[in-house]
């Protein structure tokens, strides 16, 4: 019998990676501009790449607590209080994605519902699918934003999470305090638990990104390393949570993860104290070169924070854009990888200056 028969339905129901097909279509392409990847291309700060390769050399490469080293939650206390008080915790991840899996498997039973914005991050509907949820989507078009009306008509008794994202991936857009505010409403009057990604609050180019945490005391907020530092492939993340929850995330860290890398722990407490206000600004400067090269071409919203834009594609689906764009030796994202919508694209303008200009022009020579 085929192993195929074998496998689970959470498999089942999981699609491949749209970002992965890209890459296979372009895989015959030679040096083609990136547009496509969603991590800084700026390297690792000196600092913090000694600080790792002092801790693999002094022998800190065992287990350590599944919760995470003290030294580590202490300095993200130190830096980042309002995560330790009204009795929550910290649990040191790996990666936000790993605090995402954490999160659902301790909070979702099957049949439960996760409202989850259109468009949103891939993994959002499929780790919902992974726990036994199911993802219910929102829709935030055309200019993706957070309409309470819309999110309540979603709502029904079985509904037990709201996923935030801001600054968000794919489109870009920064919460407002208001839209912050109607979206706690809703969980509270509703008594559903908001999952708050903000992996991206350093890259708030236009204000300071908030956080639900102000407005609702069982809030889970999910931060990272990753994209601050350009550690992406470290996977380092933290969740906040009540302490009941985050002993609940801990006991399924100790089955899975068993905890997040040893040495990278280590690195990060040195990363806490380099600041990344440099990078944001050159960031900032990218997302006012793309939006100010293209928002005459194409339609879209001006992206506020992270390091993309959602533009929509001037005909056709998003992926015959992208295919298109391949064939001109550009990689960026159809829309349909991250909503139910093909109708737009994603480029991540983490790139090269000089990568990020050549793009723009292929941009612009395809319209």
């Amino acid at each position: 019998m085929a192993v195929e028969s074998f496998f689970s339905r959470r498999t089942r129901e999981i699609e491949a990676s749209g970002i992965r097909k890209i890459f296979d279509l372009a895989a015959h392409l030679t040096e083609p501009i990136n547009f496509s990847i969603g991590q800084p291309h700026f390297d690792v700060h000196p600092e913090i790449k000694q600080e790792a390769v002092t801790a693999i050399e002094q022998g800190f490469n065992r287990y350590t607590p599944s919760g995470g080293i003290e030294e580590l939650k202490q300095k993200i206390r130190s830096k980042e209080p309002e995560l330790f008080e009204n009795g929550r915790n910290v649990i040191i991840t790996a990666g936000v994605s790993g605090g995402i899996m954490l999160t659902f498997l301790a909070l979702i039973d099957p049949g439960d519902e996760v409202l989850i914005p259109d468009p949103g991050f891939v993994s959002y509907k499929h780790v919902v699918r992974m726990a036994g949820g199911t993802p219910v989507f929102f829709d935030t078009y055309p200019d993706f934003r957070l309409y309470p009306e819309r999110i309540e008509s979603c709502i029904t008794d079985r509904t037990k999470l709201l996923i935030l994202n801001s600054p968000s991936n794919p489109t870009g857009i920064v919460y407002t305090d208001e839209e912050i505010g109607e979206a706690a409403q809703l969980c509270h009057d509703y008594n559903i638990i908001p999952v708050s990604d903000e992996i991206y609050r350093s890259f708030s180019f236009d204000c300071k990104a908030l956080s639900i945490l102000n407005r609702i005391a069982n809030a889970v907020i999910l931060r990272g390393f990753s994209k601050d530092y350009a550690i992406t492939g470290w996977r380092m993340g933290y969740a906040s949570a009540p302490s009941a929850l985050i002993n609940e995330m801990t006991k399924l860290q100790q089955f899975s993860f068993v905890n997040a890398p040893s040495f990278a722990q280590k690195a990060c407490i040195k990363a806490l104290d380099i600041p990344v206000t440099d990078q944001i600004d050159e960031y900032r400067e990218k997302r006012d070169f793309v939006y100010g090269e293209l928002h005459n071409t194409y339609e879209m919203v001006k992206p506020e924070g992270a390091f993309y834009c959602f533009p929509e594609v001037p005909q056709g689906t998003g992926t015959e854009f992208a295919e298109k764009a391949i064939k001109n030796n550009l990689l960026l994202i159809p829309g349909n990888v991250f909503s139910r919508q093909d109708t737009h694209f994603r480029i991540s303008y983490a790139v090269k200056q000089e990568d990020l200009e050549k793009g723009i022009d292929i941009l612009k020579s395809l319209v």
